[in-house]
């Protein structure tokens, strides 16, 4: 049956990760009553779109067997940039983000050498990293919390204003379900073409239903959430619209470029990559600096949220974005892994976040549960891959 639907043991396990998130949200909400709110999904929508922007690159530098302990603090000390200039030098966002991402870059480029280049283990070059930027971070302000207030700037954040509102999370939710049923339809028309086996006509018709159906529930909740003072709900968040074109963006690189390929191949066996021409080292730094790219997105999404640069900014963000990465099914031995489990992982950890936080559980408890979900995690990962045959080393 598996063969004839064409399922995949990591399209299972996507399957397997989805079904928890509805096990969990649906615990939580009996536990809590609040938990499937749309003013509680709102919340968790934005909340999650800086962890998922960053560990949509983080799974692919994980998959090349690389790791990067420092996201976090260079994520701080890009934020903090980008708020100084604003508020001291008064830069207009786009030329303070601009400067931001160059820095951000510089950073990519220094590491990025030092572990395709010189060789030094990726682990030992960004844990230094990890402390360095974010003593910069201290230093590029003095210690002081910059406040941004550029209303356009602030925009992209979410918040009151920033969101697309009914009509446009309407149209946006309707098109990107007609784009799921095209692409159902051409596949199975290329397929056909070619004379290659095909799934049954009523699964894909029922998978293309089921997605589009949890798309456009997404669409209502968002909706449904209306403040106060106003008429209208709020819509799809600006923050979760990045997120989804960061995910689309990082999807497309890795499905349809020689680059996504060679990071796979780089992942799987660096020894035979390099044998049959890859260029390891090239890919290895564009891979870091793509990641720089990344991280100043979610900079500029968590400055304009926060109406602020702080010095803790991205504070412990390696280690959500790592957790999401593995929780989405990325194999820490690298050459596994996909985009779209890095955005169930990050929903899985901002689940039980919140849903902890609604049931008044202190913060300590909830660093020792996530952590131990984490662990979990990876356990289930050691099963599932040896059940399913996949290769462990």
């Amino acid at each position: 049956m598996w063969n004839q639907l064409q399922i995949s043991s990591l399209d299972l396990r996507l399957s397997i990760m989805a079904g928890v998130l509805v096990v969990m949200a649906l615990v939580f909400h009996v536990l809590t009553g609040t938990f499937l709110t749309p003013e509680n999904l709102y919340n968790i929508a934005q909340q999650t779109a800086v962890v998922g922007i960053v560990a949509a690159a983080v799974a692919l530098i994980i998959v090349a067997r690389q790791i990067d302990l420092s996201v976090g603090s260079v994520m701080g000390v890009v934020g903090v940039l980008i708020a100084y200039l604003m508020y001291t030098h008064d830069w207009h966002w786009v030329t303070a983000s601009l400067a931001g991402l160059t820095l951000s870059l510089l950073i990519a480029l220094y590491q990025g050498w030092l572990t395709a280049y010189l060789g030094v283990p990726s682990f030992v070059v960004t844990l230094g990293g990890l402390m360095s930027f974010r003593g910069a971070a201290f230093l590029v302000a003095d210690g002081k919390t910059q406040p941004v207030n550029d209303s356009a700037f602030l925009m992209i954040g979410g918040g009151l204003e920033g969101s697309l509102g009914p009509n446009l999370s309407w149209a946006l939710g309707v098109a990107l379900s007609a784009l799921l049923a095209w692409n159902t339809w051409s596949r199975r028309h290329k397929a056909q073409q070619h004379g290659l086996p095909q799934r049954p006509l009523w699964f894909d018709v029922a998978l293309v239903v089921a997605l589009s159906g949890a798309l456009l529930w997404f669409v209502a909740t968002m909706n449904a959430y209306v403040l106060a003072d106003r008429a209208a709900g709020q819509g799809i968040p600006i923050p979760v619209l990045i997120w989804g074109v960061v995910v689309m963006v990082m999807a497309f690189i890795v499905n349809r470029t020689r680059f996504g390929r060679y990071v796979y191949a780089i992942g799987g066996n660096p020894e035979a990559a390099l044998l049959v021409g890859i260029p390891v080292k090239r890919v290895m730094l564009k891979l870091f600096l793509l990641l720089a790219v990344m991280v100043t997105v979610a900079a500029v999404v968590s400055v304009s949220r926060l109406n602020a640069g702080t010095n803790s900014l991205g504070a412990n963000m390696e280690l959500y974005v790592i957790a999401a990465a593995v929780i989405g099914g990325v194999a820490l031995s690298g050459g596994s892994g996909t985009v779209l489990g890095s955005v169930l992982g990050a929903l899985v950890i901002q689940f039980l976040e919140s849903g902890l936080l609604l049931l008044d559980v202190s913060i300590g408890l909830r660093m020792v549960i996530i952590g131990q979900v984490l662990i979990v995690a990876v356990v289930f990962d050691v099963l599932y891959r040896r059940a399913t045959g996949e290769r462990m080393t």
